[in-house]
C-alpha cells in the first residue's frame, strides 16, 4: 500500500509539473491551438453550438467535442491560454493514470508506474498532452476503448464492451472516422490471430453497443447534416477524413519512411526501451496482452506511413501500447550511455541553438525566417541557457551517481523541464509573442476592419477579441502581415514591428 501511494503521488506530481503548469507560459502556437481556439471564441460570440466557424468561414476539420470542452473552460475562466489549454491537460492526466490502472491489473505496480512515466515525460506527448487542440482528448478515448477491448476479450463481460462503444461514440465526437478505424481493424487481427472470430463478429454487430454509439454519436452528426446538408459530408468526411490518407492536404507530406524518425526523437528520452520493444516480437507470440499491444502499435504505424497526409501527432495515437511494452522491458539492463549519449547531444545543441542561428542566418533565403530570428538571443536568453545548464548538470549527477529507477525518472524529468519551462516559452515569445502584442495594440485602441495580408496566424483573431478579413489591403487599412511584405505598400505607418510581424496603416498602396 506504501508503494502504491508512493507511485500515485510521483505521477501527480510529474502531471502537475509537464501539464498544468506550462499552460500559461507560451502564447498559443499557430496554426493549430490558433485555429482551435478562435472557432471556439466564435462559438462564444455566435451562439451557434453546433457548426464551427474559423475567421467567420465554415470549418469542418474536427467534430464537436473539443469545442464544447473548450467552450465550457472559457466560459468559467475567461478567454486566456490556460482556459483553452486545461481541457487537454485534463484529459492526458486521466490518460495517464488509465495507463496506470489497466497496466497494474495485468501485470505489475512497477510496470505500471514506468509505463506512466514514460507517458507523462517523453518529449513528444509532453508537447501534445496540453496543446489546444483535439489529440489529447482522441488519445483518451482511444486509448480508454482499447483497454476496454482487452477486458471483454479477458473476461467475455458485456459491460466492457458497451464502455467500448461508448469511448468509441465520444472518440468519434472528438477527431471522426479514426477512433472507429483503430479499434475494428486491431480487435479484428488480434481476435482472428486468436481463433475467436465469430466473437468479434458478435461484438461489432451488438444491437445494444451499436444504439450506445448511435444514441452519444448521432445528435450531433445529424445536426450538423441538417444545418449544413452537403457541405458537411464534402468537407468533413471527403476533404478531412478519407481526402487526409489519399493525398497530401497543406502540403504536410513525407516519405514512407516519416514516422521513423518521428518515433526516435518524439520518445526521447526513453528511445533504448522503445526500441528494444519493438524488436521483441518473437516474445509477443506467447503473451496476449503484448500480442495485442504490438498489434495496436504496428497497425497505427503503418496505417499512417502509408497515409498521404502525413504530420508527427498522428503516430501517438499508437504510442499508449507501446509505452507499456516498453516498461515490460525495464527488467532488461540497458547501458546508461545509450539513454545519456542522446539527451546530451540535444540539450548541448539546444544550448547553442541561438549561436548557431545567428551563424547561419546569412545562408537563409527566405526573409520572413531571417527577420522572425532578428531578436533571437532576446527570446532565447539568460533563462533559457541556465536552465539547460542546469539540466545537462542533472544528467551528468544521474549517469553517475543515480540507480538505475531514479535514473529513468530524472532523466524524463530532465527532458520535461527542458521543453516545457526552456525550449517552448523561448520559441513562444520568438514566434507567437509578437502576434499576441499585435493584436493586443489593436484591441486596445480599437482598430476596426483589421485586414490580415499574406499570412494566417488564427491566434491573432482570438487576442484580438474579433474577425479579420484576409483581403487586399486599400488606403487606410490597418493591416497585419509579414515584415518582407511591408515593402508591397508605397506609403505606410508601422503601427507595431517585431521579429516578422507588422501592424500598419496603409497611407498610400
Amino acid at each position: 500500500m506504501l508503494k502504491e501511494t508512493k507511485n500515485i503521488s510521483i505521477l501527480i506530481f510529474m502531471i502537475i509539473l509537464a501539464f498544468y503548469l506550462p499552460l500559461i507560459l507560451t502564447p498559443l502556437f499557430d496554426l493549430d491551438e490558433g485555429a482551435f481556439s478562435e472557432a471556439t471564441r466564435e462559438m462564444l460570440v455566435g451562439k451557434d453550438y453546433i457548426t464551427t466557424y474559423l475567421n467567420g468561414h465554415l470549418r469542418f476539420a474536427k467534430p464537436i467535442l473539443i469545442y464544447w470542452c473548450q467552450l465550457l473552460s472559457i466560459k468559467i475562466f475567461g478567454i486566456n491560454e490556460f482556459a483553452f489549454r486545461l481541457p487537454s491537460a485534463i484529459a492526458a492526466s486521466f490518460w495517464a493514470f488509465s495507463i496506470y490502472f489497466f497496466t497494474k491489473k495485468f501485470k505489475s505496480r512497477d510496470v505500471a508506474f514506468f509505463a506512466s512515466i514514460f507517458m507523462i515525460l517523453s518529449l513528444q506527448v509532453n508537447i501534445v498532452a496540453k496543446a489546444a487542440i483535439a489529440d489529447s482528448l482522441l488519445n483518451l478515448f482511444i486509448t480508454c476503448e482499447m483497454f476496454c477491448i482487452y477486458l471483454f476479450y479477458v473476461h467475455k463481460s458485456k459491460k466492457y464492451l458497451y464502455l467500448t462503444y461508448m469511448f468509441m461514440s465520444l472518440g468519434f465526437l472528438t477527431k471522426g472516422p479514426i477512433a472507429i478505424l483503430i479499434p475494428l481493424v486491431v480487435s479484428f487481427l488480434f481476435f482472428t490471430i486468436k481463433g475467436r472470430f465469430k466473437d468479434w463478429v458478435k461484438s461489432i454487430i451488438d444491437i445494444k453497443g451499436i444504439l450506445i454509439f448511435v444514441a452519444i454519436s448521432l445528435p450531433w452528426y445529424g445536426a450538423e447534416y441538417w444545418a449544413q446538408g452537403k457541405a458537411f459530408i464534402d468537407g468533413f468526411f471527403l476533404k478531412n477524413n478519407i481526402g487526409r490518407f489519399d493525398s497530401a492536404m497543406q502540403n504536410h507530406k513525407g516519405s514512407i519512411f516519416y514516422f521513423v524518425p518521428v518515433l526516435i526523437l518524439g520518445m526521447m528520452p526513453y528511445t533504448p526501451y522503445i526500441l528494444k520493444a519493438i524488436f521483441r516480437v518473437k516474445e509477443y507470440l506467447k503473451s496476449d496482452l503484448e500480442l495485442y499491444l504490438y498489434i495496436w502499435f504496428i497497425f497505427v504505424f503503418l496505417f499512417f506511413s502509408l497515409s498521404g497526409t502525413k504530420l508527427p501527432h498522428y503516430i501517438v495515437y499508437g504510442y499508449t501500447p507501446i509505452f507499456i511494452l516498453s516498461a515490460i522491458c525495464v527488467k532488461f539492463d540497458i547501458k546508461k550511455e545509450w539513454f545519456v549519449y542522446p539527451l546530451l547531444a540535444l540539450l548541448v545543441l539546444l544550448f547553442f541553438t541561438p549561436d548557431l542561428a545567428f551563424i547561419f542566418k546569412g545562408l537563409i533565403k527566405d526573409k520572413f525566417t531571417v527577420s522572425v530570428m532578428s531578436n533571437i538571443y532576446e527570446s532565447f536568453g539568460l533563462i533559457y541557457r541556465v536552465i539547460i545548464v542546469s539540466m545537462i548538470i542533472v544528467l551528468l549527477f544521474l549517469w553517475k551517481k543515480a540507480n538505475k529507477y531514479i535514473f529513468l525518472i530524472g532523466i524524463g524529468f530532465a527532458m520535461m523541464i527542458t521543453i516545457n519551462f526552456a525550449v517552448l516559452p523561448s520559441y513562444g515569445n520568438m514566434m507567437q509573442e509578437p502576434i499576441k502584442q499585435a493584436a493586443i495594440l489593436a484591441k486596445k485602441r480599437g482598430y476596426k476592419d483589421i485586414i490580415m495580408y499574406n499570412t494566417f496566424t488564427p491566434s491573432f483573431d482570438v487576442y484580438y477579441g474579433g474577425l479579420v478579413e484576409r483581403k487586399t489591403p486599400k488606403n487606410g487599412d490597418i493591416v497585419f502581415t509579414k515584415t518582407p511584405d511591408i515593402k508591397k505598400f508605397s506609403k505606410y505607418k508601422i503601427l507595431y514591428k517585431r521579429n516578422g510581424f507588422a501592424l500598419i496603416k496603409v497611407i498610400k498602396k
